[in-house]
């Protein structure tokens, strides 16, 4: 793998560590896996982060998440997750609603366009997956999931 990444970067000398290499070789996938589904999503005229949102929100039950709970299950971390919000509402995707019982907290759930539009992505988004990711086995995609499950804790 070494010489293909420092390849790809342009990079004459060795990395300083194998803990240098591992890092930018996942940074480097990182950013080539997002670019495709970027150009996936970009006639929808949605980001990742708002598709992201929308999954969350499709996997909530009937109630919807308020806005904390929604940012805490993103893939992503997002500072500011109400103007994200405020943005997809205002393109009628999701709707929020305050509680009744307690009206500090304000719930988010998909909108029918909402629904409609991440259920019409699941077919692509799956070929996407496929395009970017079908060349490795069960086995070999079980221990890319390991490792990198093992670098995140």
């Amino acid at each position: 793998m070494s010489p293909d990444l420092r390849h790809e970067l342009r990079q004459q000398k060795p990395f300083a560590s194998l803990a240098q290499e591992a890092f930018l070789s996942v940074a480097r996938t990182e950013t080539v896996l997002r670019e495709g589904i970027e150009r996936l999503l970009e006639p929808y005229d949605l980001t990742l982060t708002q598709y992201n949102v929308l999954r969350v929100l499709r996997g909530a039950d009937s109630t919807g998440l308020c806005r904390n709970e929604i940012r805490d299950r993103l893939v992503t971390r997002m500072p500011d997750v109400t103007r994200l919000l405020d943005r997809m509402e205002d393109a009628g995707l999701i709707h929020r609603v305050r509680s009744t019982e307690d009206r500090r907290q304000v719930n988010t759930t998909l909108t029918p366009k909402g629904r409609k539009l991440v259920n019409e992505l699941d077919a692509p988004m799956a070929k996407v997956h496929e395009q970017q990711l079908g060349h490795l086995d069960a086995k070999q995609l079980k221990t890319l999931i390991d490792l990198l499950a093992l670098a995140r804790n």
